[in-house]
């Protein structure tokens, strides 16, 4: 039986001048897939840092052991090709994750196209402390949540319909009419609320007519290259699917700008003490916009919109 012996440096045994220069070697000797643990007797963050300035973005970092007296960190050098996956991947293997990214204000739908260090470096946030509660986040209890990224792309293209836009044009008329209701009553003593209610109506607008196009053109395109993958029919000659998903893309990152702005202006949501129960209810539908907002965007920009494309290229080979 062949024992596997784990590539240790124990830091606490060297003088300080001699730790980062000795560690940047042993990574250096490591090949591709190969790991070296640091022992530590405190948090080596600074050296994520400099290792990510001064070798790229060619490794993972793992806690093993965070604390009081102890550090140990596992430092992995990536294989050479192994693309490094984005929020909105992240998110679409484990939307447990997603809670992770808006704790931290990180934007997995429209924004999703980013690496966790891209994010995280965009927004000044401590990307080792996000990436560890990722980790974190693979022990949490599942809950089961709904397989998306395994349904048939018609199939989930009718969910988004009838879940995500059915959801929008329900609380769209009580969003405008409380959004236009709270700031005429307290747009004096809270400017901002004049600014939100432009907002909401530009995003109630944006969504009108998004939808639409979602319903009438796309949506209906994909179903034919599901069909057509099927051996079923023949996809229409709109032209690559590619075209509007770009414009549908375009749309989700200009209605998650505005939601984002309303956030800023509401300070998260937060509830001035003069805030009468209006008030409250429209901050309230707000976040709850926000929230199916993100899991609606995530579903087309993570799901099916990739999935599509690749049934496309399938087809066209």
């Amino acid at each position: 039986m062949q024992t596997v012996t784990e590539n240790i440096l124990n830091v606490t045994l060297l003088e300080p001048r001699q730790k980062h220069p000795t560690i940047f070697a042993r990574f250096d000797e490591l090949e591709q897939g190969e790991s070296l643990i640091i022992h530590n007797d405190h948090d080596p963050k600074p050296l994520y840092y400099q290792l990510l300035g001064e070798r790229g973005n060619i490794f993972t970092w793992q806690y093993l052991q965070q604390g009081p007296q102890w550090w140990d960190i596992k430092i992995t050098k990536k294989v050479a090709g192994e693309n490094e996956e984005t929020l909105g991947q992240i998110a679409a293997n484990d939307l447990r994750k997603a809670e992770v990214f808006k704790k931290y204000g990180l934007d997995f739908c429209c924004g999703g196209k980013k690496t966790v260090k891209e994010a995280c470096a965009e927004k000044g946030i401590d990307a080792t402390k996000v990436e560890q509660e990722l980790q974190q986040a693979d022990k949490a209890p599942n809950t089961r949540p709904l397989p998306y990224g395994e349904w048939n792309l018609d199939f989930l293209a009718d969910y988004i319909v009838n879940t995500h836009h059915s959801y929008v044009r329900k609380s769209m008329p009580d969003l405008s009419a409380y959004a236009n209701k709270v700031k005429q009553v307290h747009g004096q003593q809270h400017p901002e609320l004049i600014r939100i209610h432009e907002l909401v109506e530009e995003v109630i607008d944006e969504m009108s007519s998004h939808m639409i196009k979602e319903e009438k053109i796309l949506f209906p395109y994909i179903k034919e290259l599901v069909s057509a993958n099927n051996g079923e029919a023949h996809a229409s000659q709109l032209g690559s699917v590619k075209n509007p998903i770009n414009m549908m893309e375009m749309e989700h990152e200009l209605v998650g700008k505005n939601m984002e702005e309303i956030r800023q202006l509401s300070n998260d949501y937060t509830l001035p003490e003069d805030a009468c129960a209006s008030y409250s209810l429209l901050f309230r539908m707000l976040e709850e916009f926000e929230d199916d907002l993100h899991l609606h965007i995530h579903l087309e920009n993570n799901i099916l919109f990739p999935k599509a494309l690749e049934v496309e290229k399938k087809l066209n080979n």
